[in-house]
């Protein structure tokens, strides 16, 4: 698989960042089925902040960008959003703190690393219907396409598979974590909004890594 540097780390940040913004109504109706209804306003407000600074944050090195960006995420972002994907930045960035370029297993190291803040912070883990349920078994994935030596661009497309047919699953789940927990059974029957953002953000990035090796 080949070697991701600090242009792969940037154009996942950005990607994450666009698809929020583009998606603020689409993640936010799917929210407002069960929750509040203002996840996909709150990740667009700390997002859009990203893009509009993009050029402006620090990048000193990798660990260094991605702190900044956790920064932002954190102050920006309201509810429970800002800390959990605040936390997932600054975890991911703590695992390269010192590396000159970023190798694919690091690449899944930081995701890694993300995920254990994630679960950390949301007292969550895999089967409480939350964004875990898609990002998990997209990053168990792309682990295993790295183990394998595939093909960057095959391995992200993969993954990004396997995240939305997990997001997708999540309709069958009884949420335990968040305010659709306290709808009990009604939370059965549609998606989780965090699932499904991070499968779209992982959709992104695989229509776009293929373009940014050319």
């Amino acid at each position: 698989m080949a070697q991701p540097g600090f242009d792969g780390i940037e154009l996942v940040v950005h990607a994450m960042a666009q698809t929020s913004v583009d998606n603020e109504t689409y993640f936010s109706d799917l929210d407002a089925v069960v929750g509040d209804g203002d996840f996909g306003y709150s990740l667009a407000r700390g997002f859009e902040i990203v893009i509009a600074t993009w050029d402006d944050i620090d990048r000193t090195d990798a660990a260094t960008f991605l702190r900044k960006v956790a920064a932002i995420i954190t102050s920006r972002v309201g509810g429970t959003s800002g800390p959990l994907w605040g936390t997932a930045f600054m975890r991911a960035g703590a695992v390269v703190a010192g590396s000159e370029r970023i190798g694919a297993d690091q690449a899944v190291a930081m995701l890694r690393a993300a995920i254990g803040g994630v679960k950390e912070r949301g007292q969550s883990d895999v089967g409480d219907k939350t964004l875990l349920d898609a990002l998990v078994p997209a990053v168990d994935e792309l682990e295993r396409a790295v183990d394998d030596g595939s093909d960057a661009a095959a391995a992200v497309g993969n993954a990004a598979a396997t995240s939305c047919a997990a997001a997708e699953g999540t309709s069958s789940m009884l949420a335990k974590r968040g305010r659709a927990a306290y709808t009990g059974e009604r939370s059965i029957g549609s998606p989780d909004a965090g699932a499904i953002g991070v499968a779209v953000m992982f959709e992104t990035v695989a229509r776009l890594w293929p373009q940014s090796q050319r």
